[in-house]
């Protein structure tokens, strides 16, 4: 389990004006290129809550490692110059709104797609949503759920 931030609140009672608390998100590669390459319209909602701080997305430096290595594929070059955009621009958008923790313990269940464990580990460990498109994170929807993570592609 991943050690949360613990307010303290002097035993006030929340009133009307005490914040919603922010939904703790994994998000793997193949969204975060939706949110900050291709501008899917499925992933704007995503965008706007990172955006607006509604979502705490939790990530480790693995994870930021795989998106760069992602960036440099030959097919997502022409892709960045459509946008005008570049690696870096990406990858400053990934620290400006991901909050990188310690890599955490491998989770009881195992992705068949060894690239994708890390996310799975993370979002067990943190009790966060985890949104993600690919096939092997989402077939395992059912066996995250019994471990208190849900797994979607979109919010």
């Amino acid at each position: 389990m991943l050690k949360a931030d613990a307010a303290h609140n002097d035993g006030e009672v929340a009133g009307p004006l005490t914040e919603a608390p922010r939904q703790t998100v994994v998000i793997d590669t193949n969204i975060v290129l939706d949110v900050f390459v291709f501008a899917d319209a499925a992933a704007k909602p995503v965008k706007k809550a990172l955006e607006t701080g509604e979502l705490d997305w939790i990530a480790t430096r693995p994870m930021r490692d795989e998106l760069a290595r992602v960036l440099a594929y030959p097919q997502i070059a022409p892709r960045l110059a459509f946008y005008r955009l570049s690696a870096d621009d990406v990858l400053a958008s990934f620290d400006r709104h991901a909050r990188q923790l310690e890599i955490p313990v491998k989770a009881r269940l195992t992705c068949s797609d060894p690239d994708d464990q890390k996310f799975i580990d993370l979002a067990v460990a943190g009790q966060a949503l985890l949104l993600s498109k690919d096939r092997h994170v989402i077939s395992m929807s059912k066996r995250l759920l019994a471990h208190g993570v849900k797994a979607q592609s979109a919010i």
